[in-house]
């Protein structure tokens, strides 16, 4: 996995305000939308790879 540093600054961002600043409402929003994301962009890559 990549360190920390080499991430784009918008997760470095994105995870900067998850640790400090982010209520449980927030988290759940997030954690729906980058895991939506994640898995779509998986669906993505195996189909180009077969």
């Amino acid at each position: 996995m990549k360190n920390f540093d080499t991430l784009p600054k918008n997760v470095k961002k994105t995870i900067r305000y998850i640790n400090q600043d982010a209520s449980i409402e927030q988290l759940e929003e997030i954690k729906r939308l980058v895991l939506r994301s994640i898995k779509k962009k998986e669906k993505e890559l195996h189909r180009n790879v077969n």
